[in-house]
């Protein structure tokens, strides 16, 4: 592969802190509740936004509409002293009838369904949406995101499967790979695209600013 060429566009990809939600490990997307951050969700955004006053320039921060990214990516921006601006297709996966639900509630009363999500990336929960439709909305994001702030620095402020998306076409992994990554709340990633079409990650699920 040749070498990637020209000014990148770099997205430091940030997940939101934790809600309450969060902490109890249940489904949560964009069709059921939105909840808010939590108290420690918040202490996680002030961390966030400490650490990238002293990471260089930030030209602009992207987030998705719901209401654990506006209040990180809110608190990052105002530190930053730049708008925030929404991206509809940036928001988490459409749970259907597991949102608000633990795994192992899913496991216990959509046994078939949840096998079944689990082997294909094509399969949507009851009443939500699949990871394959998730992925041609985030790569919509990505497209207005990289035509928008081209040679800029942007902080993209998402979710788990939206992140994990970005990550997976920077690398060209397929979309069983979502199943295979692990991120945490207000981890950072960096991803750098080139003009020329390649795209460079740089750091993925970093939680250093998190630590005492």
């Amino acid at each position: 592969m040749a070498a990637p060429t020209e000014v990148a566009t770099t997205l430091l990809l940030l997940r939101h802190g934790e809600t309450p939600l969060t902490a109890q490990k249940r489904f949560s997307g964009s069709g059921g509740a939105d909840p808010s951050l939590s108290v420690g969700g918040r202490w996680q955004a002030a961390r966030v936004a400490n650490a990238l006053v002293t990471h260089g320039k930030v030209d602009a921060v992207v987030s998705s509409p719901l209401t654990r990214c506006r209040e990180t990516a809110g608190a990052v921006a105002a530190r930053l002293g730049v708008e925030v601006d929404i991206e509809q297709d940036l928001r988490e996966t459409d749970f259907g009838s597991w949102d608000g639900l633990t795994f192992e509630e899913v496991r216990s009363r959509f046994p078939a369904e949840m096998t079944d999500w689990l082997a294909s990336p094509a399969v949507a929960p009851p009443g939500g949406e699949s990871f394959a439709e998730v992925g041609s909305r985030v790569t919509r994001a990505l497209d207005a995101v990289l035509a928008g702030y081209a040679g800029r620095t942007v902080l993209v402020v998402s979710h788990v499967t939206p992140i994990k998306t970005l990550v997976r076409l920077a690398l060209g992994a397929p979309e069983e790979a979502l199943f295979r990554m692990h991120l945490d709340p207000a981890a950072l990633s960096v991803v750098a695209y080139y003009p020329d079409g390649n795209a460079s990650l740089r750091s993925w699920n970093d939680t250093a600013h998190l630590r005492p």
